[in-house]
């Protein structure tokens, strides 16, 4: 899927994303066994670090190279992607340091989003696809105008910003964070991983003293690539995750329900989550931001 991590490489470079003030930034990308494996030419984008490592025991699972990924990072505040079809907004980074910077123990839970017009998992049985989105993205002007990636996708899980959550796509936390959450649980084996990054931030959110910040007004959105989980045509990937989730901590899968605080990062606006949050648009809080 080298064309989809094209795109998710442009929304996390300058001057798309907007980094002033946040300091340099690394991206390290471990390909778990693609065909044809991306090249470092095949990924260079201007103005981004881009460090490739290709995985010499690719398995149906991700985990084993995320946690080789995360072993490699330098930076003090790191995030996570595990699906590397999923383009950010211009503020995403950004609004993930501050994040941090609001707690020691911060869980930064950006929102999941899909492309078109409902979730891919239903859309591609009614004839979305690759061209449907390559026109989606170039009737908004994408990459010009990153913020009207909302106004061509919906929330993967549930209703948005603020809701609960099952995962995030770009979960931020501080090094020392990810230590105690210890990386994605080697146990996830099945195919894409199943529900290993559901299973992560649960565990982080679950920490003592963790501090589930959920950020408005950015995103992740899924690209359209035939992925296992996300794009199945059926339930059964689906099944399997949960079957293998309830295998290893005993309980069901589940939405992340904890309240947290609510961040705007746009106007720095931090406010504790009230039992009845306040009902979210779309994108959640987007009035103090511009499109790149």
């Amino acid at each position: 899927m080298t064309r989809q991590l094209r795109r998710t490489l442009l929304s996390l470079a300058p001057p798309y994303q907007q980094l002033e003030g946040v300091g340099p930034v690394e991206v390290i990308v471990v390909d778990n066994g693609s065909n044809p494996a991306p090249t470092t030419d095949d990924l260079a984008v201007d103005g981004l670090d881009v460090r490739l490592h290709h995985w010499p025991n690719p398995t149906h699972s991700p985990v084993p190279a995320m946690n080789f990924g995360l072993s490699q990072a330098g930076a003090p505040i790191i995030a996570a992607m595990i699906d590397g079809a999923r383009m950010a907004t211009p503020g995403l980074i950004a609004a993930g340091v501050k994040g941090c910077a609001l707690h020691p123990q911060a869980v930064v839970a950006t929102y999941n989003y899909h492309l078109g017009p409902k979730p891919q998992n239903q859309s591609v049985h009614e004839g979305y696809d690759s061209a449907v989105e390559d026109a989606l993205l170039q009737r908004i002007g994408w990459p010009d105008h990153g913020y009207r990636l909302f106004e061509i996708g919906v929330p993967e899980v549930g209703e948005g910003w603020p809701g609960p959550l099952l995962e995030s796509n770009a979960p931020f936390m501080h090094r020392a964070m990810w230590d105690r959450v210890g990386g994605y649980d080697a146990g996830f084996v099945s195919i894409g991983g199943g529900a290993a990054n559901p299973d992560v931030f649960r565990r982080a959110c679950e920490l003592p003293g963790a501090q589930l910040i959920k950020v408005a007004g950015e995103g992740t959105f899924h690209q359209i690539h035939g992925g296992t989980v996300t794009n199945a045509l059926d339930q059964k990937a689906l099944r399997v995750a949960g079957i293998e989730y309830r295998r290893i901590r005993g309980r069901p899968l589940a939405l992340v329900r904890q309240r947290g605080w609510l961040f705007d990062p746009g106007t720095g606006a931090v406010t504790a989550e009230a039992d009845s949050s306040p009902t979210a648009t779309p994108g959640g809080v987007r009035s103090s931001r511009q499109d790149s």
